[in-house]
């Protein structure tokens, strides 16, 4: 230890004491023999200052040079017995380049009577640890941070009592010392006793390791790093909302992982076996600039961003967020808080007015209920919050998840002691979640699709809209009454001209109004309504109806590009009689479903005998061209990992419509044709001119008045005069299922199949072991996982059993699909009972008489829509449909 820094001066900052010892340091150069044998005392320094100008010598210079190195090095160590106080927030310990610094700074945000945090900061202000900075620990004007003798450091308050200490007493500690990284050490003979960067508080600065072990704290929040190199988030010890590992490229088996951040940067872990850091995350300046300082602080809100600030600016700037939605934090908003956004920015509020915030000034602390549920027994109901989801991290999510529809998610929990709030989830997974009393926190927003329930005491009181909210809180001026009654009136007259203008205008410039029209249309489209276009602007878009992208049973389907440039596609309806049911089924049906995996319809066309629908444009088309091969579409091949999201995105889709609209849509026409795909091989089930609304409470007693869909995909209750219900759909679905698996036509008979029907003879390889036979040949190559390949198989041979009781529900379809429930081995599919053809769309009677003819005056087996009967068909006569009709009844009721 230096003799300079054993002075009453120790506890002045570093630039003080070098100006103080730069006139001793030459006479020292000087007179080297001399300090060779005795050390000068302060006095003696004092008298050197005062001494005239010495010429200096060659050799003096050089030892001059390695004094000031040395005294660089030394000057940032503090000696124990010194203090900083927060009455003078000046008074600072540097580090060496004076890049950062210890001492007291004003608490933000500011407080009255003002107080204090010790901290080291960067150059400016920009605090990166704080004593006690985990508790948010802040003294008065009158607190002070002593280094003690006994080599303990301790923060104080006012009143002399201290409310943290580095806990170093007795431990040897001569020294303390801030180095030139921001690492605030205490040292004894031997080296560190303790840091700052063992002990961080909410922030990592470069060249800290942060590994495993080590956390960041704020609030309730914490921060830590995974021994598998996963970034962990954590509110209150207990809900982890994010964890972030590794990109699957990279070994996720380390060793010991350490998490830095680079000066110019860059965000990354290390670890002995990996051979470069794997980068986590760049800030958007990365390499940006000089004098930057980039540090990761967890943020007193649970998200964890880096931040970068220029040298004594004393501000600071994000530039990455771990986090990209503030929402999905969990307890941002406290207890029972919503949270929404205002524009860009989250806000808390609460979910209605039977609610009150637990601090009127600070909206993140929460809500509480104005009359708590124990208080009004026999009176709780359930609020319904729409696009609303109370969030549900690990370990909460296992033990709340259940499967069920949104009636019973509500209702469920309003008859259980042990809910408080539930949560249905309508994109299609048909998951609900049962919050448990204890801590609520919810997400609102318009894009969302869950609805979400708590309960309360009635009567439900709503929050008021927005709009009115806004006037409650905007000031009330006070006009003088005739003032208001010129400017209604001068109003009303503005409005008045304007709008003859415009008309004025509109009339003269006839044929540049329907271009406008469109325009306003498609914003009422925006706004989620089907938009009512014109003839004459369906025939401009679509530059007179030529170019035709396919034909249905109904009528062609043509591509159109409407007034605001988006690319659709038109259908144009035929038959008057047909055409209209069509039309009015599929407006009525279409603009009330929304799901990832539906085709949107865009708008329609009423307009004389014209029926037109428009529906977003699908690029890729639809799924038969690349399951079955043709000249045309020889080169279009889907590898088995696009397959199986089809058929699992095809599935929910028809589980939406099965399950979770508020009526039950029996499409009726489920074949590859009318499963279309968008740019990314999304599946979306299109075609809605077959469905049927159908009462859930009674569809299993009603039967559609004509027999429709395509032939080969048609369930055995269509041609048997029995009661349809969604159970049909289920059928035709097994059918697309085993023909996405095999990419044959499920009625083909050849040479391979032993002159048996597909479906038969797959069933017969299935029992003999043989899946792969089964495996559209086209993909032998590939790489194709086997255990989906089975579970799609087994499902296929369930959806197509000729029992309707017997087929699953589409509900279940997915989660067999997916793995999550156990597939027992299926029956034979009984082929008897099934009509196949060439895949035409019919519209036929289903009167018993009307299908018999129908069997039999079928054209010969070449012609496209000739019949082919599997074993004894249930058509051959009035008694053997009776029959039919009698047995598949009996089953279905059993």
């Amino acid at each position: 230890m230096s003799p300079f820094l054993k002075s009453k001066s120790s506890s002045s900052s570093v630039t003080e004491r070098t100006s103080q010892w730069s006139s001793p340091l030459i006479y020292l150069a000087l007179n080297q023999n001399q300090t060779s044998q005795t050390k000068p005392n302060q006095t003696q320094i004092a008298k050197m200052a005062s001494q005239p100008q010495l010429q200096l010598k060659p050799h003096s210079l050089l030892l001059l040079l390695f004094l000031l190195l040395l005294l660089s090095t030394i000057t940032a160590a503090i000696s124990p017995g010194s203090s900083l106080y927060a009455s003078n927030p000046n008074q600072t310990w540097s580090s060496p380049n004076s890049t950062y610094f210890l001492g007291f700074l004003p608490s933000d945000p500011p407080t009255s009577p003002p107080t204090f945090i010790a901290a080291v900061a960067y150059a400016g202000g920009v605090p990166i640890w704080s004593a006690g900075g985990v508790d948010s620990i802040t003294v008065d004007s009158g607190g002070a941070l002593h280094f003690e003798s006994s080599g303990n450091l301790k923060l104080v308050n006012g009143s002399g009592y201290a409310v943290w200490n580095s806990g170093t007493g007795g431990r040897g500690v001569s020294s303390l010392a801030i180095d030139d990284t921001g690492n605030l050490v205490l040292r004894n003979g031997s080296g560190s006793v303790w840091s700052s960067f063992d002990n961080p508080t909410d922030s990592m600065v470069p060249g800290q390791n942060f590994t495993v072990g080590k956390v960041l704290r704020s609030g309730l929040y914490s921060f830590t790093l995974n021994s598998n190199g996963n970034l962990t988030l954590e509110w209150n010890k207990t809900i982890v909302y994010y964890n972030q590992g590794l990109n699957s490229s990279v070994n996720n088996n380390l060793s010991s992982p350490s998490l830095g951040l680079q000066p110019i940067g860059i965000l990354s872990i290390s670890d002995r076996k990996l051979t470069t850091p794997a980068i986590v995350a760049y800030s958007n300046d990365y390499a940006e600039g000089s004098d930057i300082l980039r540090f990761l602080k967890l943020d007193n809100d649970g998200n964890l961003r880096i931040f970068s600030t220029a040298r004594g600016s004393g501000t600071k700037t994000e530039r990455w967020a771990a986090v990209t939605d503030q929402c999905q934090v969990f307890g941002y908003c406290g207890d029972m808080g919503i949270c929404s956004y205002n524009e860009s920015n989250p806000v808390c509020g609460c979910p209605s007015q039977n609610f009150e915030q637990v601090d009127p000034k600070d909206s993140r602390k929460g809500c509480k209920r104005k009359v708590e549920i124990a208080d009004c027994p026999g009176n709780a109901t359930m609020l319904d919050l729409q696009n609303t989801r109370f969030l549900t991290y690990p370990p909460e999510y296992d033990a709340q998840v259940f499967f069920v529809g949104i009636s019973a998610c509500r209702l469920n929990c309003l008859v259980s002691g042990s809910c408080d709030a539930s949560t249905s989830l309508s994109d299609g997974t048909g998951l609900c979640f049962y919050k448990t009393p204890g801590f609520l926190s919810g997400y609102q927003s318009p894009a969302m699709s869950s609805s979400s329930y708590i309960k309360v005491c009635g009567p439900v009181s709503p929050n008021p809209p927005p709009s009115s909210e806004n006037v409650g809180k905007s000031k009330v001026w006070k006009v003088r009454p005739w003032i208001v009654a010129v400017v209604v009136l001068a109003t009303l007259c503005g409005l008045m001209a304007l709008e003859g203008g415009l008309w004025w205008w509109f009339c003269r410039h006839r044929p540049n109004f329907g271009g406008l029209s469109a325009h306003y249309a498609l914003l009422e489209y925006a706004s989620g309504a089907p938009v009512q276009f014109s003839y004459k602007e369906l025939q401009r878009a679509t530059k007179g109806f030529k170019e035709k992208l396919g034909a249905g049973g109904f009528g062609a389907v043509y591509r159109a590009i409407l007034a605001n440039k988006t690319v659709a596609a038109v259908k144009q309806l035929e038959g008057i009689e047909q055409g209209e049911k069509q039309f009015r089924m599929e407006v009525a049906t279409i603009s009330s479903t929304h799901h990832l995996n539906l085709v949107r319809l865009i708008g329609f066309c009423s307009e004389g005998r014209h029926r037109l629908l428009v529906y977003e444009f699908m690029k890729n088309g639809s799924l038969d061209t690349f399951l079955f091969m043709t000249e045309e579409n020889s080169g279009r091949l889907l590898n088995w990992e696009y397959r199986f999201n089809i058929a699992l995105g095809t599935a929910r889709g028809i589980t939406y419509l099965h399950e979770e609209c508020r009526d039950c849509i029996v499409h009726c026409d489920i074949k590859p044709e009318n499963i279309l795909m968008d740019e990314n091989y999304c599946a979306k089930v299109s075609d809605f001119g077959l469905a049927k609304l159908v009462n859930p409470k009674d569809h299993r007693y009603r039967t559609l008045k004509s027999v429709r869909g395509t032939r080969g995909y048609l369930a055995p209750e269509w041609l048997a005069n029995l009661p349809v219900t969604s159970k049909s759909d289920v059928y035709s679905y097994g059918m697309v299922l085993l023909e996405i698996v095999s990419g044959k036509r499920n009625f083909e008979v050849s040479a391979e199949t032993n002159q048996k029907k597909f479906s038969v003879w797959a069933y017969d390889e299935f029992l003999n072991g043989n899946i792969k036979g089964i495996v559209d040949k086209r993909l032998v190559d590939q790489d194709i996982d086997m255990d989906q390949v089975m579970r799609a198989v087994q499902v296929s041979f369930w959806c197509i059993q000729e029992q309707p009781s017997h087929r699953p529900m589409m509900g279940k379809v997915v989660q067999m699909l997916e793995g999550i429930m156990e597939i027992e081995r299926p029956p034979a599919p009984k082929a008897a009972t099934e009509v196949t053809v060439s895949g035409t769309s019919i519209h036929a009677s289903s009167s018993a008489s009307a299908l018999s003819t129908a069997a039999a005056s079928a054209p010969a087996p070449s012609s496209f829509s000739s019949f082919q009967t599997a074993g004894p068909s249930p058509l051959a006569s009035g008694m053997s449909l009776e029959k039919a009709s009698s047995s598949l009844l009996y089953s279905d009721q059993r």
